[in-house]
């Protein structure tokens, strides 16, 4: 990703300098960097770039599967469960190649910068070529995500997935074997071939306990702790994936990753929805983070998971949109409060501030990027503005700005993206994708076809 190579000035018309909206926020970038905040500027300083609205934090999604993204509006309706669903899922993963995933993932990633995401949590397990067979490049499928985050202009952590078996004991199933490395050992050894860049870190994750045997566990977490990487698993998404692990094991999902040394402030837990007292005692004690999907977990009727008592705990939160069902980081965060509202009939449960850090800085942290998500010098220069002034948005007082983005904007304000202090999307137009609608369009027809 390149970086500006001089000093720009960027003069916000009302900025979000948590936890409260300051007017006339005047930014200094060099090389992609803020280099000074200045409060109290009241009007644009000489040759300064002009975002008129609210500044934020570029949002961070936290949990994504970008194929994910060819099922929107074809698998909304109709009964089912989330196991039917997954069947359909697994029919577009078959017809991934290198080429066709990248012009999918650059189209979502363009999205994704529309909506004011700067940086994506990719959870990356389709591997292989359709029966298991490695490609020439053994990563070449994780190379066209990390190509098409820079081609779309925004930040990834490849979240490298082990996944080496269908559930408890049992090989992969025909589709899952262009998921598996066939074991913890093997996956280790390809992820150790992916190379950073200034754009892209890589870290991993377990796809789920059911799909990582016990006694393997512990490999994928060293690999992670080895280099100080992010490490994610989805977590008690589903009962009868408890109702499995204890048959097994004798015990929960999350006392099992415990038992085996997953558990800690680099890992995160992606839905942590069907959760005990105990389990929520060990996310939160040992720092581990919680990912909420909100809109996703919704869709896929999975379950409203504990999200209160798990950040009482101990455990920070985050969001994703995971099957892209939506891509709008503030309805996620707006979503989460809601569902929270529907289970206990009470409100207040998060202030707009707290449902924004966990759209911004905290999901950042998640991603291995703990210095991103505040606007402060010393941060990289990655900030979105929503607009002030459209039929969802206008009539709020600008200093009720957390508010107004939480809980009036969506992804349709986001006016302007900027990463590493460079516009990606300029007055609602990305800049370097043109046409993403279209570019969506042609690639999810490709998958289709």
């Amino acid at each position: 990703m390149t970086s500006t190579q001089r000093t720009r000035t960027y003069w916000l018309e009302h900025a979000w300098l948590d936890p409260q909206v300051e007017p006339g926020v005047a930014l200094d970038v060099t090389d992609g960097r803020i280099t000074a905040v200045r409060t109290g500027v009241d009007s644009p300083p000489p040759g300064a770039e002009i975002l008129r609205g609210l500044t934020l934090p570029g949002l961070a999604n936290a949990h994504s599967h970008a194929f994910h993204r060819a099922l929107r509006g074809t698998v909304q309706v109709g009964s089912g469960t989330f196991w039917t669903w997954r069947e359909i899922m697994y029919s577009f993963a078959d017809r991934l190649t290198p080429d066709t995933y990248h012009a999918l993932a650059r189209a979502v990633y363009a999205e994704m910068a529309l909506a004011g995401i700067t940086a994506v949590g990719e959870f990356h397990y389709v591997h292989h070529a359709p029966g298991g067979t490695p490609y020439a490049d053994p990563n070449a499928m994780g190379e066209a995500l990390i190509e098409a985050a820079a081609d779309a202009g925004i930040r990834i952590t490849l979240l490298d997935t082990a996944y080496l078996s269908s559930g408890f004991g049992q090989p992969p199933n025909a589709h899952q074997l262009r998921f598996s490395d066939k074991s913890a050992d093997a996956w280790a050894e390809r992820c150790s071939l992916l190379k950073e860049r200034d754009h892209a870190r890589i870290g991993a994750a377990i796809h789920s306990v059911r799909a990582v045997p016990a006694e393997q566990l512990a490999t994928v977490a060293g690999w992670a702790g080895e280099r100080g990487a992010p490490l994610h698993v989805h977590l008690s998404e589903q009962t009868a994936e408890n109702e499995a692990c204890h048959e097994v094991h004798g015990c929960t999902p999350t006392q099992l990753l415990a038992l085996h040394g997953v558990l800690g402030p680099r890992t995160t837990g992606v839905h942590n929805t069907h959760l005990t007292a105990e389990d929520i005692s060990l996310l939160g004690g040992s720092g581990t983070g919680t990912c909420m999907c909100p809109t996703t977990e919704r869709d896929l009727a999975d379950g409203i998971g504990p999200a209160v008592a798990l950040q009482n705990e101990g455990s920070p939160l985050s969001l994703g949109s995971d099957s892209h069902a939506v891509i709008d980081l503030l309805e996620e965060a707006r979503a989460m409060e809601l569902n929270e509202r529907l289970r206990t009939r009470t409100r207040g449960h998060w202030t707009a501030a707290a449902l924004l850090r966990a759209a911004s800085a905290d999901g950042h942290a998640a991603l291995g990027r703990p210095d991103a998500g505040i606007l402060a010098t010393g941060a990289p220069a990655d900030f979105t503005t929503i607009a002030l002034d459209s039929v969802r948005t206008a009539g709020p007082l600008p200093r009720l700005g957390a508010e107004t983005a939480v809980f009036a904007a969506t992804a349709a304000d986001v006016r302007h993206t900027v990463v590493a202090g460079r516009h990606v999307v300029r007055d609602g137009a990305h800049t370097l994708v043109p046409e993403v609608p279209q570019a969506l369009a042609r690639a999810v027809e490709a998958l289709r076809a």
